[in-house]
């Protein structure tokens, strides 16, 4: 059995250590984009989605440049979703046919479900959802001005 997959250097700092587990130094650490643009093959609602989206896991710094590709496909799920919750208010989530008297399901009930399971797989792994973000911690950056003055403070130049 594998057991749990391993969660990013990143999330673990935000969410904390209290185990005081080893962190993996050797992680790679892609660059940070803190306002990445959209890819130009995005459909109209979900370009929309990332540039509600994007500025805010920038500036979180959950967003590198390995990761546009899940962000644009959590933003192609969000238009599916949305899209398709649109049709069920509009049709219904039940519909008559002509050769039975039997209600079917409309098919746009299983394409937003389908679609919220991916999204949810993305916002867990974004840190995006209440469950996975009360697990995080705000980290304010350590630079020379925030570290505590040690005893050997000043000695070296």
């Amino acid at each position: 059995m594998r057991g749990r997959k391993p969660q990013p250097t990143a999330l673990r700092v935000l969410r904390g250590n209290p185990r005081k587990h080893a962190l993996n130094a050797d992680e790679p650490t892609p660059t940070a984009l803190e306002n990445p643009p959209p890819p130009d093959w995005l459909g109209t609602e979900a370009q929309a989605e990332w540039l509600r989206l994007a500025p805010i896991l920038g500036r979180l710094g959950l967003v590198t440049e390995t990761d546009t590709n899940a962000l644009a496909a959590y933003c192609e799920a969000w238009a599916t979703w949305k899209h398709a919750t649109q049709q069920i208010r509009k049709w219904g989530m039940v519909l008559k046919t002509k050769d039975s008297d039997i209600p079917k399901v409309s098919p746009y009930v299983k394409i937003a479900h389908n679609a919220l399971l991916q999204m949810r797989g993305l916002l867990l792994e974004f840190g995006m959802t209440p469950s996975s973000r009360a697990r995080m911690r705000t980290v304010e950056p350590r630079t020379p001005t925030t570290m505590p003055a040690g005893k050997w403070a000043g000695l070296l130049k």
